[in-house]
Order: structure tokens, then sequence, then C-alpha cells
């Protein structure tokens, strides 16, 4: 019994000792996470832009660029990730090292993908860090000019008495377009034809043409034709009317509580220092709140937005389970 007590004591003599290193390590290591925020940056930045370039993504991402880079003092490298509805582009910023040197920008779609792939490379809320909202751009329902209806109210009311099933495009399946869309049959209790496009630019050709009578697609790809009469605008997705074009009813002045927010938002990799994350977060609030990149946001129909991580991790851990209860209801997926 001596000897086992006396091991004992030795064990826990031990575990005091490797708890002590640990502590001490962690200590000395804290100068140097410090003095790391402290110079962060001192090299170029990656800013990966999960969609390919030219898209709406790449543009809020040239928008950001060169104010960025003047306040943090390094350069921003734009590198277009494009693929798989933004999911490539993700996987690599997530598997990045979390030092403050990647960054993902990406679309609203970040919330969705979770609903409607059945797996994932990464995990949208373990292993990605949220900075910043960064801009809002609202999807908007717009008809051909011959189309009868005119109100949000005047399209459920025409839908419920139709005896043919109305049809309505999408920018494709799973796009925040067709969440809108969806969002929209199941508050307004009414039954519509998806037809599900690749893209936003198609589909607009074709009810500018009059081929489908109504589109759920984003403001800016569609702005031009309504300004000029090619496109009549019924309601806009967000909660509120959008300042890019006053005069459109928000959906949810017809239907309460609906919102669908189409918006572009920065993310870290999971780990990266809080003091890292913050540093670049104000130079992101700083950037958003220039004249000039609240300008060129307005001039591609969206509103800049300069949000704390926090609020951007109340949006994602309130749509992921809102669009996957969406999604389950509505029958879509993809694999």
């Amino acid at each position: 019994m001596p000897e086992v007590k006396k091991g004992m004591a030795n064990g826990r003599r031990a575990g005091v000792a490797a708890i002590k290193a640990s502590v001490a390590a962690l200590v000395l290591a804290l100068p140097a996470v410090v003095s790391a925020a402290g110079d962060y940056p001192t090299k170029p930045i990656s800013l990966v832009v999960s969609y390919p370039a030219g898209g709406s993504v790449d543009v809020a991402a040239r928008i950001l660029q060169d104010p960025l880079s003047k306040t943090l003092g390094q350069s921003v490298v734009i590198e277009n990730k494009g693929g798989a509805g933004g999911t490539i582009g993700t996987a690599a910023v997530a598997r990045s090292a979390p030092d403050g040197y990647t960054y993902l920008i990406t679309l609203s779609s970040h919330t969705i993908n979770p609903a409607i792939y059945s797996s994932l490379p990464f995990d949208t809320e373990k292993d990605l860090k949220p900075v910043s909202l960064v801009a809002s751009a609202p999807q908007v329902l717009v008809a051909h000019p011959s189309f009868k209806p005119s109100t949000l109210q005047e399209l459920i009311d025409y839908v419920k008495s139709s005896k043919e099933e109305i049809p309505f495009g999408t920018a494709g399946t799973g796009s925040p377009s067709h969440i809108a869309g969806e969002l929209f049959k199941q508050r307004a209790n009414v039954n519509m034809l998806h037809v599900p496009y690749r893209g936003g630019g198609p589909a607009t050709v074709d009810v500018v043409g009059g081929q489908i009578p109504l589109l759920w697609v984003s403001l800016p790809s569609v702005t031009s034709f309504i300004k000029n009469g090619q496109l009549k605008a019924l309601a806009v997705s967000t909660k509120e009317r959008t300042p890019v074009m006053p005069d459109i009813p928000a959906a949810a002045e017809t239907l309460e509580g609906f919102n669908v927010d189409s918006w572009y938002a920065i993310f870290a990799p999971a780990h990266t220092p809080d003091a890292v994350i913050e540093k670049f977060h104000r130079a992101i609030v700083q950037a958003t709140q220039d004249k000039k990149v609240q300008e060129a946001f307005m001039a591609q129909g969206a509103v800049a937005v300069g949000s704390t991580p926090q609020e951007l991790n109340d949006v994602v851990t309130t749509e992921i389970p809102m669009w996957k209860e969406l999604a389950q209801k509505a029958g879509i997926k993809l694999d």
C-alpha cells in the first residue's frame, strides 16, 4: 500500500507539473499572439471569391479591394475559386491556415447550401468564422409588362383563381432567387411551376421576350430593364424597401415576415485569432462607410453594410435551419 500511495503521489506531482508547464507555455505564447495581432498584417492578404470572375460576388470583392489595402497597409489579392454553388472556394478557405491571411467573400447561398446538398466538404458553422456583412442586394419579382397582375396581392389572387399552373423562372435550383420563389409559394399558399435557368441572364432574356411571365432574380440583374419599362417589378424580397429602387414594395408589406436577403459577407478560417479578425473587421466597416464604396455598391443595385462578427453569426445560425425547413417542404435537393 505505501508503494501504491507513493506512486499515486508521484503521478499527481507529474500531472501538476505538466499543467504548470502548459500554463507557462501559454503565458509565454500570449505576448507573441498579441504582438502578431498588433503588427498584422505584414504580408499580402488573399481574398477568395467563391464565384467566377465578373459575377456579383467578384464585383463586391473588387469594390472593397483598394479601400481594404489602403487601410491595412498591405495588398489584398483577389483569387477566384468558383464552382458548385460557391462550395469549392469555401472549402479552400476552410482548409487554409487560420493566420489572418486568407479570407472568403461569398453570397447568401452560404446558408442555403447546407439545406440543399446532402453533404459538404466543410462544416458551414464550425469551419468558418464570421467577420462582417459587406452588402445587401434583394431578390425582386419581375413580370413581363403584358402580364395582368401588377402587385403581389393581385398575383396571389390571380394564381389562386387560375386553372393553369403559372410558371416562374429563377437563376437555378437552390439559388437565392429559387428560395425566394419557394418561400412566396409557401407563405401565399399558392401552387406555381418553378422553371430553373442556368443563371439570371438567360432567365431575364426569356421573361423580357415573353417566354415566361414571371421571374425571381437579383435586383442588380434587372435594374435597367425595370427602368426602361421592359419589365415591371412587383416586389423585392427583403423585409423593407431598398433605397436602390424605393418605389418597389417589399414583399413583407403583403406577406408579413417575408425576407430573403441576398447578402455578401466575409468569413475567415476557424481558429483565426479574434484580435486579427477584429483588425480586419474594422477595415471592412471603414470601407463600407466610405461614400465612394457606398456609391459603387448602389450602382450594382446593392447597399453597403458593415456588421459585427456576431451580427453575421446570427444571420448564419438563423438562416441555416430556416432554409433547411423550406428546402425539405419544397423538395429541393442537389447532389
